[in-house]
């Protein structure tokens, strides 16, 4: 299960805080990467629930 960030994030950043592996990383949206360990405390954190699995 991996998780994609949508065209509903805001780029607020509460999703990269949340990230133990540091996976995240800024763009017009956020971007999840490959070092993704797919703990889904990203998914949790997002406010506007831009994250969802791929």
């Amino acid at each position: 299960m991996a998780y994609v960030i949508t065209e509903e994030c805001l780029a607020c950043g509460t999703c990269a805080e949340q990230c133990p592996a540091d996976a995240i990383s800024e763009g017009d949206i956020y971007v999840i990467g490959d070092e993704c360990l797919e703990c889904g405390a990203c998914v949790e954190a997002c406010p506007a629930g831009a994250i969802v699995e791929q």
